[in-house]
């Protein structure tokens, strides 16, 4: 299957450079740019892409605005990676409330570009090496909601933390087992699915059937999206 991307940056020579990387792989297939949020809107419809890369800072409309608009649209299914310089945290909590998957470093390598592709392709959210222990020494210092037995409802393609307005508020979270919750602790420590099968001696395979099933219960469409809101509800146990 190839994989549909579209490049989002008011800077044409990065948008050109990402391009060149990207089309030397089979798989990959470079369908679309836009030089700032609103046009990235407008094209996301018609070109259909799998992976979206996002700059922030962008003339008419901003990545943030543009990921919030492209995320609550049900009929795109991109997932967005953030491209930042890595100026402020700021960036990265509003991309991860608006809808965001991962993000990715301007400066990033050949293959490091083309692996992020490739993960948020397969429903992975992913974070650049560089700023995984920020985002996660981000969290802990956020206070945690208390773990009430409810969870709010999220519509496929809305951020996870806003429910939607035609549905109900919350819904009782079916409660994750044991093994489930390991599983989760790790994925919040930004382990892979292969360095979870073999921290927690089970085979890769099922590894990817726990992590389905904390999206199920935590509404989440993806690994990214499972941390903030099983962070923002009392998740992972760590007891």
């Amino acid at each position: 299957m190839t994989i549909r991307v579209m490049l989002v940056d008011d800077h044409a020579m990065l948008r050109a450079g990402f391009r060149a990387i990207l089309e030397t792989q089979p798989d990959i297939a470079v369908v679309g740019e836009a030089a700032n949020g609103r046009e990235a809107v407008a094209l996301a419809a018609t070109a259909q892409p799998d992976v979206i890369t996002m700059d922030v800072q962008m003339p008419d409309m901003d990545g943030i605005e543009a990921t919030r608009m492209l995320v609550a649209n049900p009929a795109i299914q991109a997932s967005i990676a953030i491209v930042t310089t890595f100026d402020s945290d700021d960036y990265l909590f509003a991309a991860l409330d608006a809808g965001a998957s991962g993000f990715l470093l301007k400066n990033a390598g050949p293959e490091q570009l083309i692996s992020a592709v490739r993960l948020l392709a397969d429903g992975s959210g992913m974070l650049a090496p560089e700023v995984t222990r920020r985002v996660l020494e981000r969290f802990a210092q956020q206070p945690r909601a208390v773990a009430s037995g409810t969870i709010p409802v999220s519509r496929a393609h809305q951020p996870v933390h806003k429910p939607a307005a035609d549905s109900p508020t919350s819904v009782p979270l079916e409660p994750l087992t044991n093994r489930e919750n390991d599983v989760l602790r790790l994925m919040a420590e930004a382990w892979t699915n292969a360095e979870i099968a073999a921290e927690l001696f089970i085979g890769e395979a099922t590894v990817k059937t726990h992590v389905s099933r904390i999206l199920q219960k935590l509404g989440a469409r993806d690994r990214m999206q499972a941390i903030v809101v099983a962070h923002r509800h009392g998740l992972p146990r760590t007891d």
